[in-house]
């Protein structure tokens, strides 16, 4: 079949079994795996923080959760353009192109951690290109959006996010097991000891932590293949697609403008030290105004899709979808680094020697949350994307209350292990809540907006959210910092409160606007 396929009308039962459904499905698994190592290469610096603090990198803790937020910001920026990429270049080829060009990051990051003098302005300019990762969320989802009927897209959305999201998991994992041997040999070089113990592993211990980059490069390599050799345009989603040369590059040009904004956001937060409260809305602004000015057709096409920012709804539903994913990417960004701060550094600021292994657990956080997405949709496909977002936001409000709880008693021990297990059992509970909340509000969407807003709301809304990779990083980093770690979870309870107010308004209660 051809790789732009014109005749497409899924909504007819016949159709999809005879036609459609095959080659969605075969979209759709091609998709997860391109997802999932998007979010892997975007967020291992959740694990390579803590290694650079165990292998004697000269960075102090300020500037490693530093490294995670800049990821997360120029992540979410990213998504800006992703999020419209699809109606102007082509599922095919922009899921082909964006998950190829993560091989540039993936190849800097080994080579910089081979060299322990490696100087931080260079991670920090490997951890915004790692953001090409957390951007193309956006134009996945969007894409994924109109290979499926109505009656599918909670649980199509939800596979598709949610086994992506498992990219944080799969590369907790597999990171640390990488490093423990030179797996590409003589290319790996030399390896680097431990200056403390660490993991089980005793001080001096040989790390080839240069393959926490490297172990991505021919998975990247072949997952770019097999999308564009086995993915489709659509004719719905990209009316107007001209010659594959003009669509890619269309898309390195709207890449280029996110880099930009996102560029002119890291200067305002690291060279002007300006807050991050004024830095986020100037850098969305800043690239949405630069995509505004490219002349032509692609201008044209942008001005259509512009739409959805008049829609009082999609403001909302941007709030909304913050709480969720926002929530699940900030917390897999900052949670290995958090446990080792909180239960592996004792108040007088000694190691602790009975400090749980953050690597033997923190991968179970972006595990169960990514995991719960696809049961949020399918649970939405059934009772109602708005009720099933209302009670999880109760008990996404409790959680984070108890796990801020457990977080001040560890940090005024003298033995903070002893609250460890608790700690960890609310914040997996909290994980969870991310991920129903994920797969219910997105679901939601279709619902609220009509099928030509629905692709750019989905996009935005998860650019936006993504922001939470920076925000709650940062938070949690100033906290740190200034003795009260607790506190930035109390500021999140605030927000999901003000979140369950609009939900119920608007979509959950009795005679609402909208009832979804």
């Amino acid at each position: 079949m051809s790789r732009y396929i014109e005749d497409w009308n899924i909504e007819d039962e016949q159709f999809w079994e005879s036609t459609g459904k095959k080659i969605a499905f075969r979209n759709l698994w091609i998709s997860i795996p391109s997802l999932l190592c998007g979010f892997a290469v975007w967020l291992y610096w959740s694990v390579i923080t803590v290694q650079l603090k165990n292998l004697g990198f000269p960075f102090d803790t300020v500037q490693l959760f530093t490294l995670s937020a800049i990821a997360g910001l120029a992540g979410a920026t990213l998504r800006i353009p992703n999020s419209f990429l699809i109606a102007i270049a082509g599922g095919r080829n922009v899921i082909a192109l964006t998950t190829g060009i993560l091989i540039v990051p993936a190849l800097g990051l080994g080579v910089a951690l081979g060299n322990i003098e490696t100087p931080f302005a260079v991670f920090a300019i490997l951890a915004a290109l790692s953001g090409l990762g957390g951007g193309n969320f956006a134009s996945s989802m969007s894409n994924i959006n109109f290979f499926f009927p109505k009656r599918m897209q909670g649980l199509s959305l939800g596979l598709n996010a949610g086994l992506g999201n498992v990219g944080v998991s799969v590369m907790q994992v597999l990171i640390p097991f990488v490093v423990t041997f030179s797996l590409f040999g003589t290319l790996s070089g030399a390896g680097l000891p431990l200056t403390v113990d660490a993991g089980g592993s005793p001080a001096g211990t040989i790390t080839y932590i240069q393959n926490a980059g490297f172990v991505w490069v021919p998975i990247l390599g072949i997952l770019a293949l097999a999308a564009w050799f086995g993915m489709n345009n659509l004719a719905i989603a990209t009316p107007n697609l001209q010659s594959t040369a003009s669509a890619l590059l269309k898309i390195l040009g709207l890449l280029g403008i996110g880099a930009v904004g996102a560029a002119v956001g890291l200067y305002l937060l690291l060279g002007l030290e300006l807050s991050m409260w004024l830095v986020l809305p100037i850098t969305i602004i800043i690239t949405v105004l630069l995509m505004k000015a490219v002349p032509g057709e692609i201008k044209s096409n942008l001005n259509t899709q512009f739409a959805i920012f008049k829609n009082k709804h999609n403001w909302i539903m941007t709030y909304l979808y913050t709480m969720t994913f926002g929530s699940f990417i900030g917390f897999s960004a900052a949670f290995p680094l958090l446990i080792r701060v909180v239960f592996g550094e004792l108040s007088d600021g000694s190691i602790n020697p009975n400090a749980p292994n953050p690597f033997a657990y923190a991968w179970l956080g972006p595990l169960v949350g990514s995991l719960a997405r696809p049961i949020g949709g399918w649970i939405s496909d059934k009772l109602g994307g708005a009720k099933v977002t209302q009670w999880n936001t109760v008990v996404m409000i409790l959680a984070t209350l108890g796990a801020a709880y457990y977080v001040r008693l560890a940090a005024n021990s003298p033995q903070p292990e002893q609250y460890f297990i608790p700690f960890l059992l609310l914040f997996l509970l909290l994980f969870i809540t991310t991920g129903v909340g994920n797969g219910s509000t997105f679901r939601m969407v279709p619902i609220i907006f009509k099928p030509s807003e629905a692709g750019p709301v989905l996009g935005w809304t998860s650019a936006v959210a993504a922001y939470g990779a920076f925000i709650i990083p940062r938070v949690f980093g100033q906290q740190v910092k200034a003795g009260r770690p607790e506190y930035a979870l109390y500021g999140f309870t605030i927000y999901y409160f003000t979140c369950l107010v609009l939900n119920w308004y608007y979509y959950a209660r009795k005679n609402a606007e909208i009832e979804c």
